[in-house]
């Protein structure tokens, strides 16, 4: 075939020839690949029809280790001389990129001996090139030859020429592009070559403030992206006669563009061209165009700063700002000119809302000083005007506007956080302010601010602040507490409580607040006040928040626990000792919401303690609910013996502490052994079954879940377990313990689904056959939520649980087949019990994985949108509004009856009837608010859905327009806010 006169049966030969080398250059001897490149070389001579086979070839050769040196040299010459690339195929022109790729990197030093040759032949090569993929690997090559230093000699403006015309990017991927090459890779890949060195700075500069003039936002984005990325490698020779131009047309896109992107993009090119300037190395005849560049900028910003319509004071002030942040040089020339005038224009408008705009542009130079930290230098401007800026900032403190306020304690804390910049009377009028605002002041979110401001600060002077601003925040605590029957005492007590909170996040401080915290906590629920349990609450409240910020910190968290956590133990202790004498005293403490308040509390003060700390605490907290042992609790001295765990009516204020158990084991790490914990097992299991009391049972039964999903897998939790399962079925049967024994069997379920033990699929069965129970139907698809939420006290991860990824995953693959079945088999008036846990399952689910089942699940859903059960509508119109967006194809198929369902629940008129009473269901006591509550939520989310139905293809939505706009109208009259705003929204989408 090699030799046969028709070009393409000669093509075929070389063809086959290439195919073979591709497989096989690598076992090539020296002389052969010599021979064979010989041979290509004069193939390239041959008829165009052979060309491509030839190419093949060479790219094998060209990925031998044992081509001889000057043989690279030779194959690109040939290819440069013999080959007219652009006129071959997409295919075969990526097949001479493909050999030059190759070349450079293996035989780098022989290529660069051809010197500028080498790169006005890649630019014959590449000259005219269009198709995409084949551009993203050229520009590769380009980036390389400046990259590794390959002489670009007299080309270099034709080099650029090559690339600059495809800038900037104007490519669409056509659909289902099988080669995924997107817009922004060109972008980069292109926006990398026109960086990549200063010689193209005289080229580039032109053209890119020719693109910044365009009419296409792409092109300017495009435009001022590439200038901030080739103010990385250039200096000030480069950008000198062009700085004028560049300036212009950034300020003229700020002051005009309607657009935020391209205003951002403006504002980080200034500041990359501030700092280039700043960064150039200067020679000693050299101008510095820094200061002639900030010249011009100050010339044409600074006087919009002080036009009595403030028009282009914000675009003036960014443009400011972000040629100051570059550099401390620019910083202070620019700040010398503008800090003066801002405080004296804040001085000269009177109104609050120029004073915030004002005080706002101050404090965006204030921040950029942070960047640079201390104010120590003489000739800072900052330090020179720190009397006026202070008063600016008090001023504004005590200003009756709130969004002034706002501003001006955000500009308090940047001013605190700058060491050396407030005086020590300052710092003691910072304090003040704080607490008067904190306390004092009526709107939520200066005092909020306020608080946050103390909480910032507190850090950096925390002598200042644990000796000035706690003693007065505990003086006004206590004279709150003495005038409390004044409403304003009770909220001024509030505020204490939340600012001591705030203000601790330093060790010194915490020492300082949580002893005021505990004794204010020992007096409110002393005597007549404890009948009050809000007030418990919202010291409770204010200790979490303590023990929260005390976290990050090894010495503030240890001291916390072991102050707070013995304190509030003993009160409790004591509280449920005194029930049965003393009804009155420390009743507060056994409140359910007290000691729920107190759970938070003690779980974040052990979930970050070391294990050699946890197992020393939990050394003397497990034997205090096992056998009674006091002695490391503070004032100990108890009236009787504590017996959480004994049998008798007496001690049902002491099986309530159980819940305080619970929070301290099942936050301690895995590795900290539990003394006595089998025996603690079997304890709880038997609480959690016998106890008449439903929050003492919950409790315990939570309190087992949580150490069993820890236990070490072995004998001992396979017994444990098994005792749990001989208790529980019996009681699920009949008898007066079945709610116990359902609120056991969750709690167990879910602790064991979390951490995919066996048994967990034994159990989830149990629960599936209960659902067609007349008597717990109802608690057990409840329970499905249980299962599948995130728990907030117990079986999570930031209490150590074993929580294993995926676990929803695989309880709904092992599950909802069995529900779905369940359904179809059950009764009618079982069937909403299957609907509410299915709607559970599927609302907690990721929603790409229910995407993919969605086709088989989604009749049921529709189907649950009839059920009468209000939880289960809510739930499942919850499930189907994401799915809207993203399942638009599947869910068109089905339009018909979405539409109807979603317009019949926005303004049913059923929803003012009552949901039928039921012991089961979770909202069995609830008044009748809670149900208006829950009608309101059914409507809202409808509209919600409906809304969301706008998001499929028109032409689905196009035949139900006129009939969804006539009925949307109805919800507009509701006569709750919140559904009227969602029926406004969905109606105008229509």
């Amino acid at each position: 075939c090699l030799e046969n006169t028709d070009p393409r049966t000669r093509g075929r030969g070389i063809q086959l020839l290439s195919q073979v080398l591709l497989q096989c250059y690598s076992l090539l001897q020296e002389k052969e690949v010599l021979h064979l490149v010989l041979f290509y070389e004069n193939r390239l001579q041959d008829h165009h029809f052979v060309i491509p086979s030839v190419l093949q070839g060479l790219r094998a050769l060209s990925m031998c280790e044992v081509l001889s040196p000057g043989l690279a040299v030779s194959v690109l010459k040939a290819i440069f001389q013999e080959v007219h690339v652009q006129s071959l195929l997409q295919l075969d022109r990526h097949t001479v990129y493909s050999i030059i790729t190759n070349f450079m990197g293996t035989r780098e030093e022989e290529l660069k001996g051809l010197g500028a040759d080498f790169t006005f032949g890649f630019i014959q090569v590449m000259d005219g090139e269009k198709d995409p993929r084949n551009l993203l690997v050229a520009f590769q090559i380009v980036r390389d030859l400046i990259a590794k230093n390959y002489a670009l000699g007299p080309f270099v403006e034709e080099l650029f020429e090559v690339t600059s015309c495809y800038f900037p990017i104007d490519f669409t991927p056509p659909p289902n592009d099988p080669h995924g090459i997107q817009r922004e890779d060109l972008i980069l890949s292109l926006r990398a070559v026109l960086s990549s060195t200063p010689q193209f700075a005289e080229f580039l500069l032109p053209l890119l403030i020719e693109k910044m003039d365009s009419d296409l936002q792409s092109a300017k984005l495009d435009s001022l992206q590439t200038l901030t990325a080739c103010c990385a490698i250039y200096g000030q020779k480069e950008l000198q006669e062009f700085l004028p131009s560049l300036w212009s047309s950034l300020r003229r896109e700020v002051f005009q563009t309607a657009s935020e992107k391209v205003e951002t993009e403006c504002l980080t090119a200034l500041h990359a061209l501030s700092v280039c300037l700043s960064c150039s190395v200067l020679s000693s005849d050299t101008e510095d165009l820094l200061d002639s560049f900030l010249s011009n900028i100050l010339q044409d910003c600074r006087h919009h700063l002080c036009e009595p319509d403030m028009k282009l004071v914000w675009p003036s002030a960014k443009l400011l700002q972000a040629a100051a942040g570059a550099s401390i040089r620019a910083y202070d020339c620019i700040t010398r000119s503008v800090l003066p005038l801002l405080l004296e224009q804040y001085t000269k408008h009177l109104q609050s809302s120029q004073r915030r705009t004002i005080l706002e542009m101050l404090l965006g130079f204030l921040e950029l000083q942070q960047k640079w930290g201390h104010v120590e230098e003489d000739e800072s401007t900052l330090l020179s005007l720190q009397v006026p800026v202070c008063s600016v900032v008090f001023a504004a403190l005590m200003d009756p506007s709130v969004q002034l306020q706002l501003v001006g304690i955000r500009a308090l804390t940047v001013l605190g956080s700058l060491q050396g910049f407030l005086s020590p009377s300052d710092l003691e009028l910072v304090v003040d302010h704080l607490i008067r605002l904190a306390l004092h002041e009526e709107d939520s979110q200066s005092r909020e601010a306020a608080m946050e401001a103390a909480g910032s600060l507190a850090p950096i002077y925390p002598k200042v602040f644990s000796g000035r601003m706690v003693p007065r925040l505990e003086e006004e605590l206590q004279s709150g507490r003495e005038e409390e029957s004044s409403r304003d005492h009770c909220s001024l007590q509030q505020h204490c409580l939340q600012a001591l909170a705030a203000v601790s996040t330093h060790t010194s401080i915490v020492r300082e607040t949580v002893p005021v915290l505990l004794q204010h906590l020992q007096k409110v629920q002393k005597g007549s006040e404890a009948r009050n349990a809000q007030d418990v609450v919202s010291v409770c409240q204010s200790l979490h928040r303590v023990a929260l910020q005390c976290q990050q910190d090894v010495e503030s968290c240890w001291y916390y626990h072991q102050t707070v956590v013995p304190c509030l133990l003993a009160m409790a202790v004591q509280a449920a000792m005194q029930e049965s004498t003393h009804p009155l005293l420390g009743k507060a403490l056994l409140e359910e919401e007290v000691l729920a308040a107190m759970v938070p509390i003690i779980s974040a003060a052990t979930t970050h303690l070391s294990p050699e700390l946890a197992a020393q605490s939990a050394s003397h907290v497990v034997p205090l609910f096992l056998d009674g042992e006091v002695s490391f609790l503070p004032q100990n001295s108890f009236p009787c013996s504590f017996q959480p765990f004994e049998a008798g009516e007496c001690l049902e204020a002491q099986r309530r502490l159980v819940a305080l158990l619970m929070a301290f084991v099942c936050s301690l790490p895995h590795n900290v052994a539990i003394p006595h914990q089998e025996r603690l097992l079997q304890e709880l299991l038997a609480l959690s079954c016998s106890c008449n009391c439903p929050f003492t049972a919950t409790t315990a039964a939570k309190c087992f879940a949580g150490l069993v999903n820890k236990h070490l897998e072995g004998q001992q939790l396979d017994e444990i377990l098994q005792l749990a399962v001989n208790k529980m079925e019996p009681s699920l049967v009949e008898g007066p313990r079945r709610t116990q024994a359902l609120t056991l069997l969750l709690w167990v379920t879910k602790a064991l689904v979390l951490r995919y033990h066996p048994l967990s699929s034994h159990l989830t069965d149990k629960l599936l056959g209960l659902l067609g129970d007349s008597e717990l139907g109802p608690a057990v698809a409840d329970g499905f939520f249980l299962l599948m939420a995130e728990s907030p006290d117990v079986l999570h991860k930031g209490c150590h649980a074993n929580v294993r990824i995926m676990f929803r995953q695989r309880f709904f693959t092992d599950n909802v087949p069995k529900l779905v079945q369940g359904f179809h088999g059950a009764g009618p008036d079982m069937k909403a019990n299957y609907l509410k846990a299915l709607s559970h399952v599927l609302n907690h689910l990721p929603k790409p994985v229910l995407v993919t089942e969605l086709p088989t699940l989604l009749s049921l859903l529709l189907e649950a949108l009839s059920c009468s059960d209000r939880v289960v509508q809510l739930s499942t119109l919850s499930c189907l509004q994401p799915l809207l967006l993203e399942a638009p194809q599947i869910m068109s198929l089905h339009i018909d009856t979405l539409v109807t369902k979603f317009l019949s629940l926005t303004s049913s008129p059923t929803m003012v009837r009552a949901l039928p009473p039921s012991p089961n269901t979770p909202l069995s006591s609830a008044p009748s608010t809670a149900l208006t509550h829950l009608f309101q939520a059914v409507r809202i989310a409808a509209l919600r859905c409906a809304h969301a139905l706008t998001s499929l293809p028109v032409t689905v939505l196009l035949p139900y327009k006129a009939r969804v706009i006539r009925a949307l109208a109805k919800p507009l009259d509701d006569k709750k806010r919140l559904v009227r705003k969602e029926a406004v929204a969905a109606r105008g989408e229509w």
